[in-house]
């Protein structure tokens, strides 16, 4: 049995801290993955999961149709268009490189598929700076995105609710979610087909582009939005599984 090859890409990030003790100020850095609640949940026999951190998708993201046609699913998860857009090539010599975003549109197109996980970096994200806004990203994805900041944090908790629970992806799983706290604001497209929402908004919404498929998931795969009590739920994985099933048409 062929494995689905699946490209996940973000959930990666560097701190820099500057700590102060008294007369004296020193410096530390940190590097931090959020990786592992999803590759936990989609690293098994029928998947091959393959994860790029965020510092490494300027330089090793595809960069040609056949890259790309190695995986049937490509996640984008808390990394900005920048860094799709920006090799090293591009940003550091000026030497004219293929365009990955809209290599992402063909790859669509053409019978791949691409899921969209929130965060502060994707979508638009905090400041705008995840810059996704009117890229054929936003083109193929079953939303439509703010020109602004599109965080809608939610403190207090929200609970999201199943508008189909028959569809392949939310079927088997129970009407009560566990609580996030937040998500990207967005508007669901005509064309698209709404299964989760809260307050109005698309939580989870799919669409069907050309051959391919797409998937957004507005609120997130891991902390600070996706709580503990849904990373470590029974029917976590059991959901993303599902998701990316039917985005690979299997």
């Amino acid at each position: 049995m062929k494995k689905t090859k699946i490209l996940f890409a973000g959930e990666s990030w560097h701190s820099n801290i500057t700590e102060g003790k008294g007369f004296n100020f020193f410096s530390i850095g940190i590097y931090e993955e959020a990786v592992k609640w999803i590759k936990q949940a989609l690293n098994t026999s029928e998947f091959d999961f393959v994860y790029l951190p965020s510092h490494k998708v300027p330089a090793e993201f595809p960069k040609s149709k056949e890259a790309l046609n190695e995986f049937d699913v490509i996640i984008l998860s808390d990394v900005g268009a920048d860094s799709l857009l920006l090799s090293p090539e591009t940003f550091q010599q000026s030497i004219r490189m293929p365009n990955r975003i809209k290599l992402i549109k063909d790859f669509v197109y053409n019978g791949g598929s691409l899921c969209m996980i929130g965060g502060y970096l994707t979508f638009q994200g905090i400041d705008a700076k995840g810059r996704y806004h009117n890229t054929e990203i936003e083109e193929i994805l079953p939303i439509k995105m703010s020109a602004y900041d599109d965080r809608k944090e939610v403190p207090e908790g929200f609970n999201l609710e199943l508008s189909d629970i028959n569809h392949p992806i939310t079927k088997n799983i129970p009407k009560k979610w566990p609580y996030f706290l937040g998500y990207n604001k967005l508007e669901l497209k005509e064309d698209a087909k709404l299964l989760a929402e809260y307050d109005g908004d698309p939580i989870i919404s799919v669409a069907e582009f050309g051959e391919g498929r797409t998937m957004a998931f507005a609120s997130d795969c891991a902390p600070h939005w996706g709580s503990p009590e849904f990373c470590e739920w029974e029917y976590y994985s059991v959901f993303w599984q599902q998701a990316v099933r039917w985005l690979a048409n299997n």
